[in-house]
């Protein structure tokens, strides 16, 4: 019968991975082109990063190509992620004790030599205050791999259960009935306005069915912040919204939920709303479903920050930028509302925040987005019925 011998370098290395991923809900990733080094990332963490380097560095020059290296992997992880500030716990498990480990921007060093897992850094400490009582201590050999792999394959059908249940393709309810209620109401509006309202909706017919507008809003008609949302001016203006709500009304009901999606929807919807009536003043008469839409784009945007390790390249190639153009085009041409899709894009980005991502969101982070939506709204109804 063979018997599993492991050196203390091994056994130093599975018990802080246990650690840092049963403990601290840190996560591996895959870093091309490393080899003994194990980098693991925690968006939520006291750090951002913690890499553990098994590797020999025995003299000054080893240790500054190190540094080097170091921070040309994590500048590739801020670019991925979109983040300014990836603070990284470098810890260093096999270096010369005569070297001096110098702490860089967002870099800290740390070196456990000779196998001491009795940590006494100060700043690892006080990021994570209960290492020293939380590491195993007392087992080695076959029983830690056993109970290494039980525990981090236990978290790690946790975390599949999650993922599983965010990214699982779902029922869509909501959003075929948004969309359903949108095209009935166009058929109304002609109904009302004859078929030459196909290629413009009149804007007493627009007023009646419910429309958006600031001296209707200061009037009492609160209401109109709701059925604004189902009114479009034409048929081209109607297809447009429908196609786009499609798209992103199935993604963020498949990530979120229906009560979710729902509420965002409508919180955005009427962000939107109240910042198109302050801004175009009392002249102007607002309809369509886009500030609705353009929240949804804003809390698919949240939601991707929050998943970026799995869509840091849809945020970057196809999230973002279809956000900044559909913006820009705005800007560029008349007849658009635009102000009703910046409102409803950060009415859209706040509600999440207030609802929260499963699995992602602290409670603290949901706190200061109720704090912030409610701010936000109350500012605009401020200066509708009191400026």
């Amino acid at each position: 019968m063979s018997t599993i011998v492991m050196n203390k370098k091994d056994e130093v290395i599975m018990k802080l991975v246990h650690y840092f991923i049963t403990e601290e809900n840190y996560n591996p990733i895959v870093v091309n082109g490393v080899k003994d080094e194990i980098w693991l990332e925690n968006s939520n963490g006291p750090y951002r990063i913690v890499r553990i380097n098994s590797n020999n560095i025995f003299n000054k020059e080893q240790l500054q190509y190190d540094n080097y290296k170091i921070q040309s992997i994590v500048r590739q992880i801020k670019k991925k992620t979109f983040s300014f500030n990836v603070n990284t716990l470098n810890i260093l498990l096999d270096v010369n004790e005569d070297l001096e480990l110098e702490e860089t921007k967002n870099i800290k060093p740390v070196s456990l030599v000779d196998g001491n897992l009795n940590i006494t850094n100060e700043g690892i400490l006080e990021a994570f205050p209960d290492i020293n009582e939380k590491l195993l201590k007392d087992t080695n050999g076959v029983e830690l791999i056993i109970n290494v792999t039980k525990d981090i394959n236990q978290k790690t059908e946790k975390d599949n259960k999650l993922y599983e249940k965010t990214f699982k393709p779902k029922k869509i309810v909501f959003t075929n009935v948004i969309i359903t209620i949108c095209v009935f109401m166009f058929i109304l509006s002609c109904v009302f306005d004859g078929l030459g309202a196909i290629s413009g909706i009149s804007t007493l017919v627009g007023l009646k069915l419910g429309a958006n507008n600031l001296l209707l809003l200061k009037s009492g008609q609160i209401w109109r912040l709701i059925t604004y949302m189902f009114l479009h001016v034409s048929l081209i203006h109607l297809l447009v919204n429908m196609y786009s709500l499609y798209i992103l009304g199935r993604q963020i009901e498949t990530f979120v939920g229906k009560a979710k999606f729902l509420a965002i929807y409508f919180i955005s919807g009427i962000c939107g709303g109240l910042l198109s009536a302050v801004v175009s003043g009392p002249e102007i008469v607002s309809v369509g479903a886009s500030g609705a839409i353009f929240g949804l784009a804003g809390a698919l945007l949240y939601f991707g920050y929050h998943y970026r390790t799995y869509l840091g390249t849809a945020l970057k190639k196809e999230i973002i930028p279809v956000i900044v153009i559909n913006l820009l085009i705005g800007f560029m041409f008349t007849g658009i509302d635009n102000f009703c899709h910046i409102g409803g894009l950060l009415g859209g980005i706040l509600a999440t925040m207030a609802l929260g991502i499963d699995g992602k969101s602290k409670k603290s982070e949901r706190i200061n987005g109720i704090i912030c939506l409610i701010i936000f709204i109350a500012f605009l109804l401020y200066l509708i019925f009191f400026h």
